[in-house]
């Protein structure tokens, strides 16, 4: 082996390189079919006792893609809807509500934009109208402003929230722990997420949809929101005349006619509040019967909640509370939200939500935040710890020193997570949300506040969802068709070039532990497409083997000696198969900076193969070719 002692080091190199990074793989597959093997409190003991080993593994092991490994393909539609309903802010009207209901249809039908088809609704409704009359900030949009300013404005908020929200979904996925997830912008507003080993769908929805905007308000006056809670039962009594449900809207509240029990209360000295669900019993039951409301929701009036809804009825008590008369009978600046959790589950596991009267104006929001964490309380039971900024604690010390006593509510995405009561004010800006259910829950919190809130919200408009089964016939597919093809083409090389060919069969095989050992040791995904890569490697692998054969028979047949037809052969050879091998390489490089997902993993498949197969081709069969003409002497038929 004289001159080939540096070849052959790099041969061996290798070959320990790839063994070394393809080694967890093979220690996840033996732990799989251990636990596959054990059943119930078996399996259980061995998971726990060999519990470090199978997650290092798992770490280190080649990753699976969606199609293989099984998971969750979703796509996410950026709000840009209420992107401009947040721009526009306070000079929002009933112009611009009408002039983006049009835009949103044409966006719909794919006629334009939402942007686009709101500028151009815009002016074509009044070619004089102005758009800074709606978005002037301090960002050099003002009165003086053309539409056309405005618009390119307008497309750049917009592209910057995608761009914006992709990067606040990955670092959610991260944090959640997705191996080799793929994220990427599809059209105008929409998002592609593709979850590879995923078992927790519903979990990973609400990390996905979460807007993260969290909100510190104050809760309404118990008194306000029973008068008001009052109003709203006899509003929707049946017998109740058009006139006199028209007299309750005025939104004097003050001067209504409380229900019986609520003046003894108040005379009382009591907090202002009563039991409506106590008071209804004392009614008529055929009139509370016809009360479309009290179908669907039980009163409560107490302190700050409104009611209770079961889970089957919230769509119902939504639209009866949408109502625009009972919008007007709800104090002026109070809004009703959802409890996050719900407040009581009957023995048929019905979930009953309590709706709570929460200030619209918001105190504090969670861009005060600086950290957040998973803790307990005394009780063992999760949490969430905030630290906010020093505003933040300035305000927050504020707050809580002028609302001793009062319930402050903390809001995520639109439904409040905790009213606790202060008892004394607070410093530092400390603080925390309970009534969390669990561990992970309280995790996927601190993983959105961390990671920070969408500017604007998302909806998921597809899903789909691989089972680990279909996953695994994917694998026997692939692997059917590397091993007919790998194959096929020794079957040919041997027929054809003899002893050639079983040394170009030892380099395939020597090939295709180095392109898997490339895809372990760079951390890549393999995919079913990335299969196919492998499959087309195959093929592409043995051309080069083709060229030297071919070069070293035509050496032979000019009288040269098997030794000067061999070194002649690859010299000659070397530089058409350079060419070839980098021309497709580029090709490659193109189709994985342009492509997603498959065409990712069919792209890196194949340049992982083309410099795989360089190597082996050229230099694993030139040491095999001189070990045995010079040191052995063998005579090597090439066909």
């Amino acid at each position: 082996m004289q001159g080939n002692g540096f070849k052959v080091g790099l041969v061996i190199f290798f070959l320990a390189l790839s063994a070394w990074y393809l080694f967890p793989s093979a220690q996840s597959y033996y732990y799989n079919r251990q636990m596959a093997s054990r059943q119930g409190d078996d399996r259980s003991a061995y998971e726990q006792e060999h519990f470090a080993s199978i997650r290092k593994a798992q770490e280190r092991a080649l990753k699976l893609g969606l199609d293989l490994q099984g998971g969750m393909h979703v796509t996410l539609e950026v709000g840009l809807t209420q992107l401009l309903q947040e721009l526009a802010d306070e000079r929002r009207d009933a112009y611009f509500d009408e002039v983006l209901a049009a835009a949103r249809s044409r966006a719909a039908s794919g006629e334009a934009s939402l942007i686009d088809g709101f500028v151009e609704e815009f002016e074509a409704r009044d070619p004089n109208a102005r758009l800074s009359r709606y978005f002037r900030n301090d960002a050099g949009i003002d009165r003086r402003s053309s539409n056309a300013e405005v618009a390119v404005y307008l497309r750049e908020q917009a592209d910057d929230a995608i761009a914006r929200a992709i990067e606040i979904i990955r670092n959610r996925v991260d944090r959640f722990g997705v191996t080799e997830p793929s994220i990427v912008r599809q059209g105008s507003r929409r998002i592609v997420v593709e979850l590879p080993g995923i078992d927790e769908p519903e979990r990973v929805r609400n990390l996905l949809k979460g807007t993260a905007r969290l909100e510190f308000r104050l809760m309404a006056e118990p008194a306000d929101l029973s008068r008001s809670l009052q109003q709203i039962i006899e509003y929707y009594e049946k017998d109740v005349a058009p006139d006199s449900a028209q007299a309750d809207t005025t939104g004097q509240t003050d001067t209504a006619q409380p229900l019986p029990g609520v003046a003894e209360a108040q005379e009382a000295g009591s907090d202002s509040t009563f039991d409506v669900s106590t008071l209804l019993d004392q009614q008529d039951e055929e009139q509370a019967a016809g009360n479309p409301l009290l179908d669907a929701m039980q009163p409560i009036g107490q302190g700050v909640l409104f009611g209770r809804v079961s889970e089957q009825d919230t769509a119902r008590v939504n639209q009866l509370l949408a109502d625009e008369k009972v919008q007007e009978l709800l104090p002026r600046d109070i809004v009703l939200l959802y409890t996050a959790k719900p407040a009581l589950r009957t023995e048929d596991g019905l979930e009953w939500y309590d709706i709570l009267g929460v200030r619209k104006q918001i105190e504090l929001t969670g861009d005060v935040i600086t950290d957040a964490r998973v803790d307990f309380s005394q009780t063992n039971l999760p949490e969430v710890t905030m630290t906010m900024n020093s505003e933040g604690a300035r305000t927050w010390a504020r707050i809580t020193g002028a609302n001793i006593n009062k319930s402050v509510a903390i809001v995520l995405d639109g439904v409040v997570y905790s009213y606790p009561r202060v008892i004394d004010r607070i410093v530092g800006g400390r603080s925390s949300i309970t009534g969390l259910e669990s561990r992970e829950e309280a995790q996927d919190v601190v993983t959105v506040l961390k990671s920070g809130a969408l500017p604007a919200p998302v909806q998921i408009v597809e899903e789909r969802t691989v089972g680990p089964s279909l996953g695994q016939a994917s694998i026997r597919a692939g692997f059917t068709s590397v091993m007919i093809g790998l194959m096929i083409v020794a079957l040919f090389m041997i027929f054809y070039y003899r002893t050639g060919g079983v040394v170009a069969d030892l380099a395939l095989i020597i090939n295709l532990i180095f392109i898997l050992g490339i895809l372990a040791g760079f951390q890549a995904t393999l995919t079913l497409p990335g299969i196919a890569g492998i499959v087309l490697t195959i093929g592409m692998a043995v051309d080069a083997n083709v060229l030297i054969f071919e070069r070293i028979r035509e050496e032979q047949n000019s009288g040269k000696t098997l030794k000067a037809s061999i070194e002649g052969g690859y010299a000659k050879a070397l530089s058409a198969i350079i060419d070839a091998n980098i021309t497709t390489f580029f090709v490659g490089v193109i189709l994985y900076s342009f492509g997603i997902g498959p065409i990712q993993g069919f792209a890196v498949t194949l340049m992982a193969g083309i410099l795989a197969s360089l190597f082996s081709a050229i230099v694993f069969t030139r040491i095999i070719f001189d070990y045995m003409v010079l040191e052995r002497r063998m005579s090597v038929n090439y066909g």
